[in-house]
């Protein structure tokens, strides 16, 4: 006798219930979303995009009206010898005011009363033609200690000359350094990270300046103590 087989039945699934051929199983099932569902999705994205439009709209009046600054940055126009020349009557003597052309480019120049060191200093900073910089310092009124400050306790490693006067070299070692020159009645400090050529340019422009300035006479009872 041959066995039978019932042209319905199918393989048994894991389950023991009989399957059926072509059955929806392997086929995915795609969610169906209600229309209200959807109209609110719809409706916050529209509501987001719009959002962000109007932030851009109020944003971008602002970014007008501030340009970025071009690629040399901002170069504010520092006229360190008129500024000296207005300073000398509180200072009580003509401020050096280095003539480097357009190689050094200052970025302040300035008189400071000396409220918090007791020494009252003419100051300029100086960007260098190799965008380092240089801070000067002019006093009447040097000490050791005010000295020490400006240089940051560096000790004394040599001498370099410029502008025909030796200046007296103080390193840190630590990148930074400065030339020390007193000359005709004022001590000049030039202190920075620039390198020791730039150092000397702006150093002989100093000396420049100090000799066509008149000399600076200090009495006795003006002199600062160490």
């Amino acid at each position: 006798m041959q066995e039978s087989t019932s042209p319905s039945s199918g393989p048994a699934e894991p389950d023991g219930r009989p399957g059926t051929a072509g059955s929806s199983s392997g086929t995915p099932v795609k969610p169906v979303i209600p229309a209200a569902a959807a109209k609110r999705a719809n409706a916050s994205v529209i509501g987001m995009i719009i959002a962000l439009v109007l932030s851009i709209a109020a944003f971008l009046p602002v970014v007008l009206m501030n340009p970025q600054p071009k690629s040399e940055g901002y170069r504010p126009d520092i006229d360190v010898a008129s500024v000296a020349r207005n300073a000398a009557d509180v200072a009580g003597f003509t401020p050096v005011a280095p003539d480097t052309g357009n190689a050094f480019r200052a970025n302040y120049a300035r008189w400071e009363a000396g409220t918090g060191s007791g020494v009252p200093t003419w100051e300029v900073g100086y960007v260098t033609p190799k965008t380092s910089f240089i801070a000067l310092v002019q006093t009447t009124q040097s000490n050791p200690t005010w000295l020490r400050q400006q240089t940051k306790n560096a000790p004394v490693t040599g001498s370099r000359s410029a502008g025909g006067q030796e200046w007296e070299l103080r390193d840190t070692g630590k990148g930074e350094k400065s030339l020390v020159l007193t000359y005709r009645g004022s001590t000049v400090v030039l202190t920075g990270a620039a390198q020791l050529d730039e150092f000397a340019t702006l150093a002989a422009a100093v000396v420049t300046s100090l000799d066509a300035n008149p000399a600076v006479t200090v009495s006795p009872s003006a002199a600062a103590a160490p």
